[in-house]
């Protein structure tokens, strides 16, 4: 599984420069937080962190909300709907979602809470936009740097980094 989310997400990102460094980095970040998740899933959280943002490539690309795109290509594909909605949700999607209109569509991916949604969303936020290790607090004033004070992140940023801090911290007592 982990081979061909490796090579999928190559095929989509590889050529994207940032992106791909990115990919990347979360996978290999992943890879580390594993011993965090029950020993069956650490290969699913290493897969569905090589899928995490293949929304973004252009042939996926459908909506523009690169999670939900992402997933529904993973569905049209046949991967295991868990990843889908791994990659549906992470790094608190839902509320993004919502402040862009599309809460119920990804609202039909299972949102899952524990240790491997956790892992996930804390390799993505502990790695910049450039594949460089960073902060969580770090990550986050990227993304608003970035996509601006007007973008749905910042308008849903009171409730994501909050969040995201406190997966952080979830992640970070695992670790010991």
């Amino acid at each position: 599984m982990v081979g061909e989310a490796r090579e999928l997400a190559g095929d989509l990102l590889g050529g994207l420069g940032d992106r791909w460094r990115h990919t990347v980095a979360v996978a290999a970040r992943a890879r580390e937080l594993a011993v965090t998740v029950p020993a069956e899933d650490r290969d699913l959280l290493v897969a569905a962190a090589w899928l995490h943002d293949i929304g973004y490539a252009e042939p996926v690309a459908d909506t523009g909300f690169h999670p939900l795109d992402g997933a529904r290509h993973l569905d049209r594909l046949g991967w295991p709907r868990r990843i889908s909605a791994l990659v549906a949700h992470h790094s608190g999607a839902g509320l993004v979602a919502e402040a862009v209109g599309l809460g119920d569509e990804l609202g039909a991916y299972p949102r899952e809470d524990g240790p491997v949604a956790d892992a996930l969303t804390y390799a993505d936020q502990t790695v910049d936009h450039r594949g460089r290790r960073v902060t969580v607090p770090e990550r986050l004033a990227d993304v608003l740097r970035r996509h601006g004070p007007d973008s749905a992140n910042a308008r849903v940023h009171h409730l994501r980094g909050p969040r995201l801090l406190a997966v952080a911290e979830r992640v970070e007592r695992r670790l010991g």
